[in-house]
């Protein structure tokens, strides 16, 4: 099990191998498997998440509280009226219906968890459509955000009720962010700054479910997460740098969820869960 990214980041150096191969060994020897099983272990959950997004229904969560709300952004998105272009467009679209799919119990990946599972499959899908690029590529950058999430999790958190929304939307936001670096050929110090800046843009936030949901605001807080992994992409991409290393950006999500005040981490006892509209939900 690897300490950090930049232990990680070293040992690539020293063996002059790709990260996503790194991870996808370390993965194979956990396992027991060979590195070709774990990667097409891999692209079965791409693929997994495909025939999600294939499969979205335009229905109502058996709460009634979300829906509708990925089919309402595949029609503003097909009458031309985004202000944030094609790209971006279906990536929001694709970000709500993922998340609307886990409302629905309909099956989806957890990315790295089920309440964050928009965010990375709606800027992996929507570039593989648009770039045309090879489901291989995609597969490797899968193992790309894995790798940053390993060390997330391992040196912070992914579960909302430990560290509040910016262990959830905000790890997702920070592997996609590193995930689409590799993609579009930046260097791994780049994914790395890319990783940093989605990280650093949602530190801070609750998690506040209205009836302790994973619905409001959960579906649209994807959308943030994804819209802001593309956003800190192409500030990387452009050579703007964290300041703050990437590990230490991780350190500093664990100390604040750990000061976060219990009512923000998933008991729905604060924010948005106790607002007037949130209270009156009856299930």
């Amino acid at each position: 099990m690897y300490e950090s990214l930049q232990q990680m980041q070293e040992i690539c150096e020293t063996k002059k191998k790709a990260f996503w191969e790194l991870v996808m060994e370390e993965e194979a020897n956990e396992k027991l498997n060979s590195p070709e099983e774990v990667f097409e272990t891999m692209r079965s959950m791409y693929r997994a998440m495909v025939q999600a997004d294939e499969n979205y229904e335009d229905r109502r969560s058996a709460s009634q509280m979300t829906g509708g709300a990925g089919e309402l952004m595949a029609k503003w998105n097909r009458d031309d009226k985004t202000l944030s272009g094609l790209f971006l467009g279906q990536v929001m679209e694709r970000a709500l219906k993922m998340a609307e799919s886990n409302a629905c119990m309909k099956r989806i990946v957890a990315a790295p968890t089920a309440g964050s599972c928009g965010v990375l499959p709606a800027v992996m899908i929507t570039y593989q459509k648009l770039e045309k690029c090879p489901e291989d590529e995609i597969v490797k950058a899968l193992f790309v955000a894995a790798g940053i999430g390993q060390i997330i999790a391992s040196r912070a958190s992914i579960a909302g009720a430990q560290g509040g929304c910016q262990a959830e939307i905000g790890s997702a936001s920070a592997m996609t962010a590193g995930a689409l670096v590799f993609l579009r050929g930046g260097s791994l110090q780049q994914s790395y700054e890319a990783t940093a800046l989605a990280l650093k843009g949602l530190l801070g936030l609750v998690c506040d479910p209205v009836a302790g949901l994973v619905e409001v605001p959960c579906v649209k807080r994807n959308v943030i997460g994804a819209v802001n992994a593309v956003s800190c992409s192409d500030m990387a991409m452009a050579g703007i740098t964290s300041f703050i290393p990437v590990d230490q950006v991780i350190d500093a999500m664990d100390e604040i969820g750990r000061n976060m005040p219990c009512q923000y981490k998933e008991t729905s006892q604060g924010g948005l869960a106790v607002t007037p509209a949130g209270k009156a939900v009856v299930l």
